[in-house]
């Protein structure tokens, strides 16, 4: 069974990965099963920056098949922030809660039919020689006025779907496992593995 690293340590997004891949004969391991691992600075401009330097420094150091994933909110009422900044909004450790807390401050006085937003994920897969392949994905919603719902992590409580008129939060997960940003970019990591494995 082949290796498939997944460079985070964010259960959350780890256990929705595993999920979304679970059709494929792929062992997937974390950052947590690798200790001495070094820390990656997320210092690029642009999400696909920095999903390629998690999967190029990790694919380097441990030889293996590496998946790195950037992903985060942009709100058009506010340039598009948080952006690349999005797990780390409020401060540099902050909690969810800390940054949900912050985006509805900073919208207090939009009103709703002015707070789309969308989610995007950046995928990069690369192994110890190469970059095989980046793909991506996006999902389009409004931010609420308040949380709502608690499943899922991160802006989920606060991403609402209109045509569900629900919050990823309150969406059932099966739901949100078809239309989401990330599952989106990894129905097209599917079919980059399953070249990459005919390859093999």
């Amino acid at each position: 069974m082949t290796d498939l690293i997944v460079a985070t340590k964010n259960q959350g997004k780890l256990r929705e990965i595993k999920e979304l891949l679970k059709d494929f004969d792929f062992n997937i391991i974390s950052l947590l099963d690798f200790p001495d691992v070094p820390q990656v600075e997320e210092d690029g401009k642009t999400f696909a920056q920095n999903a390629i330097k998690k999967a190029v420094t990790i694919a380097m150091y441990t030889k293996k098949l590496t998946l790195g994933e950037d992903s985060g909110l942009e709100v058009k009422a506010l340039g598009n922030k948080p952006g690349i900044h999005s797990a780390r909004f409020a401060s540099e450790k902050a909690t969810d809660k800390e940054n949900n807390k912050k985006l509805l401050k900073s919208l207090k006085n939009v009103p709703l039919n002015k707070r789309q937003a969308r989610y995007r994920s950046f995928v990069a897969i690369v192994d110890s020689k190469r970059i095989i392949d980046i793909v991506n994905g996006s999902c389009s919603g409004i931010i609420a006025k308040e949380e709502k719902g608690t499943n899922g992590f991160g802006y989920d409580p606060l991403f609402i779907i209109p045509k569900y008129k629900k919050t990823f939060g309150e969406l059932d997960s099966a739901i949100k496992a078809k239309i989401s940003h990330r599952a989106r970019a990894l129905r097209k990591v599917k079919q980059v593995l399953i070249k990459y494995l005919k390859q093999k």
